[in-house]
């Protein structure tokens, strides 16, 4: 890119971070104990393109839990490990149109509806477990920690807490070993669940998580081949039609990008060949979606022309920059 590109879309971060630093809508999550520590007006915003631009504004650099963020990239590893037709038979890719945390399956299958609220999310969890605890969870981080650059940790404080006041997630455990989708080490298959939630990130490491999976599974400044490009797609096809629960309709109307939310407040966003885009403010609204999160990425996607429809992104914004820049 050249200068004037580059300044150009820091100025952009900058004036939609101006525009909505002052927004004091939402809450913090308060049902698990350690985040409700969160500081309500903590707010940052990054945006990673698939060359390894990387551009930042606010408390990019403040860590914070990944919380369901980690479900598209559970889902994913799971796809690579079994393929598709196991994993098809252990949970949906329909959107529900609950609550994330839904204590319910599909009534047909008695599958969970998809693997990006909790139910599925657990499913894959106990497919991914490793024979001992210590290893799945290792395995998981190491990943993580590819997509992201550098390396990761779970906050084990945070770990301690979603255990200890985790009980709809077991509900919705036992439901589905009763119903056959998960095995008998349901305690073994929560703990990977809840220790994956409890990943510890910050603003950048979303922001270049998600311009890995924009860039075919390569992570954009190391160049690593995290994941393989076979099950990228299926894993943003779900990010667009259920990564924001019941709001993902209007997600899509509004935004038209692949993205996934998380009660610890990060967002994310994948704009497929160009950019990977993070948000984190941790006051949520009613459906446990960052409140500035969403009402950057709209901004964004108005501004850059990023909308999935908005003719195929040829005559966006950021396509003309990359362009001109070329």
């Amino acid at each position: 890119m050249t200068t004037t590109t580059t300044t150009h879309i820091q100025e952009t971060l900058q004036n939609v971070y101006d525009k909505f630093k002052d927004v004091r809508d939402g809450e913090v999550a308060s049902y698990i104990p350690e985040l409700a520590k969160a500081k309500p007006d903590d707010f940052g915003i990054s945006l990673t393109t698939v060359d390894g631009q990387v551009f930042s504004v606010g408390d990019f650099e403040k860590e914070f839990t990944i919380q369901s963020i980690c479900k598209p990239f559970a889902f994913l590893m799971a796809l690579e490990e079994f393929g598709r037709d196991a994993v098809l038979e252990k949970v949906c890719v329909e959107p529900s149109g609950d609550a994330f945390n839904s204590i319910e399956l599909e009534p047909k299958t008695m599958r969970p509806f998809n693997p990006m609220i909790n139910a599925g999310a657990i499913a894959i969890a106990s497919m991914i477990k490793k024979s001992s605890r210590d290893c799945g969870v290792q395995y998981f981080v190491d990943k993580m920690g590819l997509a992201a650059g550098r390396k990761l940790d779970i906050d084990q404080a945070v770990l301690v807490s979603e255990t200890e006041t985790g009980n709809r997630n077991r509900a919705i455990a036992y439901l589905m070993l009763n119903c056959g989708i998960i095995d008998a080490a349901v305690d073994h298959a929560l703990h990977q669940y809840f220790a994956q939630c409890s990943l510890k990130v910050n603003c950048q490491d979303l922001a270049m998580m998600s311009a890995t999976l924009a860039n075919m599974g390569i992570n954009p400044v190391t160049k690593q081949q995290v994941f393989g490009l076979e099950y990228v797609k299926d894993v943003l096809a779900v990010m667009f039609t259920c990564g924001l629960y019941d709001y993902a309709g209007e997600w899509a109307y509004r935004v038209g990008l692949p993205a996934k939310s998380g009660v610890g407040g990060g967002i994310v966003a994948v704009v497929n060949r160009q950019l990977g885009i993070s948000v984190y403010s941790p006051r949520l609204d009613a459906k446990g979606n960052s409140v500035r999160g969403i009402a950057v990425c709209k901004e964004l996607a108005a501004h850059l022309g990023l909308h999935a429809f908005d003719f195929t992104n040829v005559g966006s914004s950021f396509m003309e920059w990359l362009t001109a820049a070329k």
